[in-house]
């Protein structure tokens, strides 16, 4: 995959590495700093709308205690990452025609299609993210819903401008050794970015007169796993006010505490992460002589911005919003429909009613607005406001709340511009990843017509914004439970890749070495697998777990198949 123009650039990469693993401690460490690129584009895709949205709902729901779960399911996909990398660092070739030839083609086709599908779904709440952050924070004058060109010409203009850039931006990655360079420099500006713009809010937060409860900030890196199963611990005072009825509500917490701890594994590393990292690496002409370097590049470039970034941003959440209501909303408004926060507490509400009076019964009721207004608040006022409290935020209330604090420079400009850069580098990633994908269905080399034609596969972002805008942030989460049920196609393909003979040869694992390595795949495996099918039985029910059961049959019977040939 690297062109010949290139091999000059390889060989000085291959000899700057040498001479500096020669003289070892800093000079290593210097080499490998200049020399990393790939994992910062993985932090670039997975610091996006879905990691900002699963950050923000992780700490209005559940405080510090699930500050661990980022940086854990990040650590698994970092195994699955360096492994797909091992096995292309060692044979230098492309994984999607090393999976069909030596695993499964029903795996290595599940896995470019499952990738793709996750493209065209997952750029859906970026494009909606920038419009809603350029509308409401940076330039409400100009394209705000009553700006100069007014909602309907700002959105257009917002879309057409950031597909436009992105576009451009992504097919510079077609030109080679230099368009490669530029891209991935570009990326770790956006990266940097998000990082000190969010870092500087906590830094802002910190040093504000009510300050930051950093004992239990440090608390919440301590892994438990009791958000599966109970609220918060906060939520206990909010509960005991509402009765008879604290099951109700301890339900409804505990659910949405599962999709956003869900949302938040899935957002750290995606299924169509795992296709991007290979082909970073063969584009770049990494070779075995560069595996180190790739560990390192994935734990600077992207575990740790990741870290700090989805860390600021949950603390943030966590001391403006959680167990705080929600002041938008009004029992009075329950029957007249009016801003998404309103709907999701009147909607709230309306639950509660139809688990004491029945579902059939509050129907009735609110066939009179006014009975049934009066019927609401008549509720106890826990009820309302635990339902308050439950109120989905975004990243615009977060930057509302914060102004008190921060100043408006920070709350909106500052901020304005970490959500904008998160989007805009996931866009760019996505479509890149799609023009890999479709050069790969046709087996041609990333580049030409055929990848800038593929990168447009992930143009179907531009229609987020005119179609959920009032669901622009919430669509992040339910995109990532989407993706989170892919990935096992993709981690299981790579522990069965990591394990073939007839590819790796003498670079297969052996002993120790092997063992480890599939234990680290195993417990990532297992641990996405079970994630997986909690998700598809709970969204999909009986199809789902079926549709999966097809699958399953289907790669056994074309294993049997090739191995009875």
């Amino acid at each position: 995959m690297v062109q010949n123009g290139d091999s000059a650039r390889l060989q000085a990469d291959k000899q700057l590495l040498t001479k500096a693993q020669a003289k070892g401690g800093l000079a290593n460490l210097s080499a490998y700093m200049k020399l990393s690129g790939p994992g910062w584009l993985q932090s670039a895709i997975t610091l996006g709308g879905g990691s900002l949205a699963s950050s923000l709902y992780l700490g209005v729901l559940a405080g510090f205690s699930l500050l661990w779960l980022q940086p854990l399911a990040m650590l698994l996909g970092i195994v699955m990452l360096s492994a797909i990398g091992y096995v292309a660092m060692s044979t230098g070739e492309r994984p999607f025609q090393a999976v069909n030839r030596h695993v499964n083609p029903v795996l290595g086709w599940g896995w470019a299609l499952a990738s793709l599908a996750a493209n065209m779904v997952w750029v859906l709440p970026q494009y909606s993210l920038a419009t809603g952050v350029l509308q409401q924070n940076l330039l409400p004058g100009l394209v705000g819903t009553e700006g100069a060109l007014g909602d309907f010409g700002g959105k257009l203009a917002i879309v057409v401008t950031i597909f436009v850039i992105s576009t451009t931006i992504t097919w510079s990655y077609d030109r080679g050794g230099l368009g490669v360079k530029l891209y991935e420099g570009m990326l770790k500006i956006l990266v940097a970015l998000i990082v000190l713009c969010f870092g500087g809010v906590v830094v802002k937060l910190a040093l504000s007169e009510s300050g930051l409860d950093w004992g239990s900030i440090f608390g919440g890196f301590v892994p438990s796993v009791s958000a599966l199963y109970t609220p918060a611990p906060k939520f206990e005072a909010l509960l005991a006010a509402t009765g008879e009825h604290r099951e109700f509500w301890s339900n409804v917490i505990v659910e949405e505490q599962r999709d956003v701890l869900i949302s938040a594994v899935a957002t750290a590393v995606g299924i169509n992460m795992t296709f991007l990292f290979p082909y970073s690496i063969l584009k770049r002409g990494w070779g075995k002589e560069f595996r180190g370097l790739a560990i390192f590049d994935l734990c600077t470039g992207m575990l740790i911005p990741f870290v700090l970034a989805t860390t600021c941003v949950v603390v943030a959440a966590t001391s403006q919003f959680h167990t705080q209501p929600h002041p938008g909303v009004s029992v009075e408004n329950v029957a007249s429909g009016g801003s998404p926060q309103q709907k999701r507490f009147s909607g709230l509400l309306k639950s509660r009613l139809e688990q004491e009076l029945g579902a059939d019964t509050t129907q009735e009721l609110t066939n009179d607005s006014t009975a049934y207004t009066a019927r609401v608040a008549a509720l106890p006022e826990g009820d309302r406001v635990l339902a308050a409290t439950l109120v989905r935020r975004n990243p615009f209330d977060l930057a509302r709340s914060l102004e008190p604090f921060l100043g408006s420079f920070f709350s909106n400009i500052v901020f304005g511009f970490g959500v904008l850069a998160m989007a805009l580098s996931t866009i760019t990633l996505l479509m890149l990843i799609s023009g890999l994908i479709v050069c790969e269905f046709f087996g041609q080399p990333p580049k030409g017509r055929l990848f800038r034609v593929g990168c447009l596969a992930a143009a179907t972002g531009v229609l987020g914004p005119f179609f959920w805008s009032k669901a622009a942030f919430w669509l992040a989460i339910p995109t990532s439970v989407f993706g989170i049920t892919l990935l096992p196609i993709a981690y299981v393909t790579f522990f069965f890749l990591m394990n073939q003979k007839s590819l790796l040869g003498e670079d297969r694992p052996s002993g120790g070495r092997r063992l480890c390595w599939n234990t680290l795949m195993g417990i990532s495996a297992t641990a996405a697998t079970g994630c997986s099918v909690y998700m598809i039985w709970k969204k999909a029910g009986q199809v789902g777990i079926g549709a999966l059961a097809m699958f399953t049959i289907l790669v056994l019977v074309v294993h049997f198949a090739r191995k009875a040939k």
